[in-house]
């Protein structure tokens, strides 16, 4: 998708849409190009908004109708991943230095932008609701549920009650029972956004729990349920996803939550223990 004449301009204009015509955009850019290739019915129905809304999108972006959208996107989409068109070069391909150190720099700057996005009255708002919060439950994607159980096994270490949310509806169902307004929960949602994550979320704020949402830039359809909500921007290293991004924020959040919960005795006493054990 990158270099992608259409879906830069979809992105560049997200934070300008009504929520109806952000919700079409958020589908066709967690499906690109596909999501653009069946009926305009069909598009609006996964974006859970009307065939009109949809079509305004479209005239806003200054297309003569769908059709042209798609034209467009058949155009200049590539129908390949990133990853799998860099895992595909030809054998006497192989990935140059100069590939390698823009990877790097790419890098580089999605981090500069994630501790920039990452900015303290944020990271402030968040600590207080790690610390004070009866209990902490963390849940992410397919992906992003790495950076969760991170978060999980450190904030166990500075505090009780720090779970990581379970894996069967059932267990599921059981934490949201207990749910109140005095438990958080923090969720890691990027595209392509996670319906189980949705859900969990949606049924513990039914409950009164306060919700810390550590998304992307083109924003988690979980946005107007957070309290606490951190975007983290686009930028990855070469075909890979930007787990740094997650992880780097993760650290922020702990480091914050530490200087509030002044653990030092938690930590001497579950050094002891895991040597005893």
């Amino acid at each position: 998708m990158e270099n992608d004449p259409v879906a830069d301009r979809l992105s560049a204009v997200y934070p300008e849409l009504p929520p109806g015509e952000r919700a079409i955009v958020r589908v066709l850019l967690d499906d690109y190009p596909f999501a653009a290739l069946g009926s305009l019915r069909a598009l609006a129905e996964r974006a859970g908004v009307s065939p009109p809304t949809a079509s305004r999108l479209f005239d806003r972006l200054g297309y003569g109708g769908f059709a042209d959208f798609q034209a467009a996107v058949r155009d200049g989409a590539r129908d390949r991943s990133r990853l799998l068109e860099f895992v595909s070069r030809a054998p006497d391909s192989p990935a140059t230095s100069p590939e390698l150190r823009q990877a790097a720099e790419d890098l580089r700057a999605g981090l500069d932008g994630t501790l920039a996005a990452a900015t303290d009255p944020l990271l402030d708002a968040a600590a207080a609701l790690l610390a004070e919060a009866r209990t902490v439950w963390a849940l992410g994607g397919p992906l992003s549920e790495l950076a969760a159980e991170y978060l999980i096994r450190q904030l166990a270490s500075l505090r009780p009650g720090a779970h990581r949310v379970p894996d069967s509806a059932q267990a599921r169902a059981r934490t949201v029972l207990d749910l109140k307004g005095a438990d958080a929960v923090v969720a890691y949602d990027f595209r392509r956004y996670s319906a189980g994550t949705a859900r969990f979320v949606k049924a513990a704020r039914a409950r009164g729990a306060r919700l810390v949402l550590v998304t992307d830039a083109w924003e988690s359809p979980l946005a107007a349920e957070a309290e606490v909500l951190i975007r983290l921007p686009r930028e990855a290293a070469g075909p890979i996803a930007p787990l740094a991004h997650e992880i780097a924020v993760t650290e922020l959040l702990l480091v914050a939550a530490a200087a509030r919960l002044a653990p030092a005795e938690r930590l001497a006493d579950l050094d002891t223990l895991t040597q005893t054990l």
